[in-house]
């Protein structure tokens, strides 16, 4: 069993689904969408499909992004 704060490895060349995401990150599905319609997190969705494709290093740019931010407040 692993502990809430040890968030599982993100592979930067792997696609994620919004539902993968959300259990990487430990977020809801809802925040994931949010992030995903504000541009903070980057995804490809290929014509004509619902599909949405994460990569893991759109995910690592944007929790680099987040970290830098934080860390200049």
């Amino acid at each position: 069993m692993t502990h809430h704060s040890e968030r599982p490895p993100i592979v930067p060349n792997r696609v994620y689904s919004r539902e993968e995401v959300a259990e990487v990150l430990n977020v809801s599905l809802s925040t994931v969408k949010r992030l995903l319609a504000s541009g903070e997190l980057r995804a490809s969705q290929p014509p004509g499909m619902r599909r949405v494709f994460i990569t893991g290093q759109a995910i690592l740019d944007m929790l680099e992004r987040n970290e830098r931010s934080q860390g200049q407040q």
